[in-house]
């Protein structure tokens, strides 16, 4: 009887200490537990030491609070002038009401992740391949607000979407890079034409005040002279007025041709 007594009371022990480490729950200060009582929603338990009925009577599920990051695997995508891309994503969401991710979804992670899936092939879509390099942050911006509409439901939170990374296709990115080479041509073209024009819009306002001012003709001839000399030049450059040359032109034609030859006799 003393043996089968011992026996008795070391299972009993035993049971006990399995009941004790059952019910004892030590919940972080960044999670909340949810706790269900025979299957039912009875409360939502704060961080730090709780104690539950064991055997199955009741049942906490802790739920982490804090910010999780949730990167969106590489999508396909045909924008809405025919371009294919791939394009990948990360999502920022944590839960704000964890009795509502417990009992409104089964897994809140797989089902926030599949739905900004299906966001982000819509959303992108819908849009042009230069609003998606011009405009990302709009559309950051929209994609997170359907996501969070959609996840609001489970007590989850979308905080911020980013598209991390778009690749383009070989052939669009010669192309692209002939368009940019092609614009900045336009741009150097366009630069060099204002030049020769203010150049020249110049040049006209400097003949107009020496027209006005013939002594400052000779003036710049001097500092011409002045500018070749300081370089030592053996050859020196005078340059003559058009109008000099054009009255000697004139003399010239205007001098006969010649008389004729005396007869001979």
């Amino acid at each position: 009887m003393g043996i089968f007594a011992l026996i008795v009371l070391g299972i009993i022990v035993l049971v006990v200490l399995i009941g004790l480490s059952s019910a004892i729950r030590i919940i972080n200060e960044y999670e909340r537990g949810v706790l269900f009582r025979l299957g039912r929603l009875m409360a939502l338990k704060g961080p730090g030491l709780r104690l539950i009925i064991p055997f199955g009577i009741d049942r906490l599920v802790k739920i982490d609070l804090r910010t999780v990051t949730l990167e969106v695997p590489p999508q396909e995508v045909i924008t809405l002038d025919n371009v294919t891309i791939k394009v990948n994503a990360v999502i920022y969401f944590m839960v704000v009401d964890p009795r509502n991710a417990v009992t409104k979804v089964a897994n809140f992670i797989n089902a926030t992740s599949q739905i900004a899936q299906t966001t982000l092939r819509s959303v992108l879509g819908q849009s042009s391949l230069d609003e998606l390099l011009a405009n990302r942050e709009k559309i950051n911006t929209r994609l997170q607000h359907i996501i969070d509409e959609q996840t609001e439901p489970w007590g989850i939170k979308v905080s911020t979407v980013e598209i991390k990374d778009v690749e383009l296709p070989q052939t669009m990115q010669r192309a692209m890079a002939k368009q940019a080479e092609a614009e900045r041509e336009k741009r150097a073209k366009i630069i060099h034409a204002e030049g020769e024009f203010e150049a020249a819009q110049k040049l006209t306002d400097a003949a107009g005040v020496i027209a006005t001012q013939p002594s400052a003709l000779q003036l710049r001839y001097l500092q011409t002279l002045t500018e070749i000399g300081v370089e030592r030049n053996t050859v020196i450059v005078f340059p003559v007025p058009i109008d000099l040359v054009q009255q000697l032109i004139d003399l010239r034609e205007r001098k006969p041709q010649g008389s004729a030859p005396p007869a001979k006799t």
